[in-house]
């Protein structure tokens, strides 16, 4: 089984995107689901103006996860600016309301706000409560990108590992999976490095923190992983507990490497059994108490 913890749709088609894409239907997401042989995906919504043309709504993910019961599965989402733009921001109704019609998670958050500006702190404070993981993009900087942001060495997320033990961070983006290797730099973080890895943060942050996890998804957690195939292998042993698999499709165009990368390294040898179905389904599962 693969669950695919990362896939965003729209409700119609949209206007072309900056980068000359369209986003995807639920309809077209299945057929792409299929083809790569994925049998169920978290829906993430899509809230903050830094990112997307069309923004689509948690109610917009419910409407579209009940047409499609066994296939996807609901995100609520949330932007820390959110009620009136206050640290102090009330979010423990709405997140409670969400959990009770089925949402599993917060994300994706990709506001372009700094991981310990107050009203970000607020929000995870919340989510915190809820019991509900969260799953983040991380920006490079302010402005001409989206995204929670951070410096190299990401002082700012380890302090919200510390500061929220009970919250279950999900990392995504470039940013994060550039930390994989400790050469990364200001030029390449926001990129997808080449070459062998030298051990960076994100294995120590997945190794000091029990809430710390890595979404796999998109050309920067493919790259991660296999740029240094051997480094790889044995990351994917190492962390095969806190490893959750993903695509982020967004556009019928897009390429879906992943799946056919880890059934070929499984079937080689090069990882685990035991370490390729945790990957592919059981965090997922455990992780959003889905029962499976």
């Amino acid at each position: 089984m693969f669950i695919d913890i990362h896939t965003h749709v729209t409700l119609r088609k949209t206007p072309t995107r900056p980068d000359g894409t369209i986003n995807t239907t639920a309809e077209e997401l299945i057929f792409m689901l299929d083809r790569a042989g994925i049998d169920k995906a978290v829906l993430l919504p899509l809230v903050s103006p830094e990112h997307m043309i069309q923004q689509m709504s948690t109610d917009d993910i419910l409407d579209v996860t009940a047409r499609y019961p066994d296939r996807f599965i609901p995100f609520c989402n949330l932007d820390p600016r959110n009620i009136r733009n206050s640290p102090d921001a009330d979010f423990t109704p709405l997140l409670e309301y969400w959990k009770s019609v089925g949402c599993k998670g917060v994300g994706e958050i990709t506001a372009n706000l700094p991981f310990d500006d107050p009203r970000v702190q607020n929000m995870f404070k919340h989510v915190e409560k809820a019991g509900l993981p969260l799953l983040f993009h991380i920006g490079p900087r302010s402005g001409g990108c989206y995204g929670l942001i951070d410096e190299l060495g990401l002082p700012r997320l380890e302090i919200a590992l510390r500061k929220f033990p009970e919250l279950i961070l999900i990392g995504h983006s470039q940013p994060f999976w550039g930390e994989i290797s400790a050469d990364v730099n200001d030029q390449t973080r926001n990129g997808y490095p080449k070459g062998s890895v030298i051990p960076g943060r994100i294995p120590e942050l997945l190794r000091k923190y029990p809430n710390m996890y890595g979404d796999m998804s998109a050309g920067s957690g493919f790259n991660a992983i296999s740029r240094d195939p051997e480094f790889g292998y044995e990351f994917m042993e190492e962390f095969q507990d806190k490893l959750l698999f993903g695509t982020d499709i967004c556009a019928p165009t897009n390429e879906t490497p992943l799946p056919y990368y880890l059934r070929e390294i499984v079937a080689t040898g090069k990882i685990s059994k035991a370490a390729y179905e945790k990957i592919t389904w059981q965090n997922a599962n455990r992780l959003l108490g889905l029962g499976l």
